[in-house]
């Protein structure tokens, strides 16, 4: 056979090999590129902010298959049990009561959203990650400055196992704006009308964190009653404390929540380890302006610093 015919030989038998391949090449690739993740959303009950994060959440990963759990409305069935059974890729888990009952799944993989104080449940658990129901403190502060620039000194209450880790970073975002703050460690409710007594006429402004042991129903009465007595304006994480009578409240975009709850979750399901994906911090904030208490503190909102900020008449 001479040189030409064996080149011959060589490129026909090279393409159909190459031929034979494309089809096995095309399938592969096709079935990887159709492959859909299966995650399993859980939330206590289906109330508007949950399933603004979960449209969020959906936004982003819209190539996954999605199972809803509203656990008020199983009936009694087992939660855990449910799950397993659909055997997902991960799990989103929509509000603390949704957390606290899927905490012992410790093979799939977690992000939570819509949880105050997140550490408090999770603790060292590595299969769990997600955002936190936070937004900046330096942030904070700021707003709150621009709302009442003549505030010197800010009072803060807080139980250490709660929302140690917030007050550490509320202590750290005042001393960089050059305000005074006085803090109170509370291990029980019942200390908390004390406390705050204990701050009138050494505070001109308070900072309200998302903390169940210092504020029940009764501590929160109380604390109210104290801010319109010494016209003392308060910092509160929900725009629900503005009708009681806070000055602003600093909350989450619930929408924009679940989209970084989606972010996250495309880094664990690309197969990134759980631990090693990060918890982050709400990124976008909705600022809320009680103007009634405004001017009964005789406090001046310049609205033009707020930008798309939300006023109470």
């Amino acid at each position: 056979m001479h040189i030409a015919d064996i080149q011959r030989y060589r490129f026909v038998t090279n393409s159909l090999l190459i031929l034979t391949a494309l089809p096995i090449l095309f399938f592969n690739n096709a079935s990887s590129a159709t492959a859909r993740n299966r995650v399993v959303s859980v939330q206590s009950i289906n109330i508007a902010p949950y399933q603004e994060a979960l449209n969020g959440f959906k936004s982003l990963c819209n190539t996954t298959e999605l199972e809803s759990f509203v656990i008020s409305e199983m009936k009694g069935k087992d939660l855990v049990k449910e799950i397993r059974s659909v055997r997902p890729d991960l799990i989103l888990a929509i509000g603390v009561d949704a957390l606290e009952k899927i905490k012992i799944i410790n093979e799939i993989p977690v992000i939570y959203l819509m949880v105050p104080n997140p550490q408090s449940v999770i603790q060292d658990a590595v299969n769990i990650t997600g955002v936190r129901m936070n937004i900046n403190q330096e942030e904070q502060v700021s707003e709150f400055l621009k709302a009442f620039p003549s505030m010197k000194t800010i009072g803060l209450l807080y139980n250490p196992d709660r929302t140690g880790y917030l007050a550490l970073r509320v202590i750290s975002a005042c001393k960089k704006a050059g305000i005074n703050l006085i803090n109170r460690e509370i291990g029980d409710s019942r200390e908390v009308p004390a406390a705050i007594k204990g701050l009138e006429g050494k505070i001109n402004g308070f900072w309200m964190l998302p903390d169940v042991t210092v504020f029940t129903s009764e501590s929160i009465e109380y604390l109210f009653l104290f801010s319109m007595k010494n016209k003392v304006p308060i910092l509160t994480f929900s725009d629900v404390y503005l009708e009681s009578g806070a000055l602003i409240s600093i909350g989450v975009d619930t929408f924009d929540m679940g989209i970084q709850a989606g972010e996250l979750a495309l880094e664990v399901l690309s197969g990134r380890p759980v631990s090693s994906v990060q918890q982050v911090d709400a990124r976008k904030k909705v600022v809320t302006i009680n103007m009634k208490v405004a001017a009964k503190f005789g406090i001046f909102i310049d609205e033009r610093l707020f930008g798309n900020a939300k006023f109470l008449r």
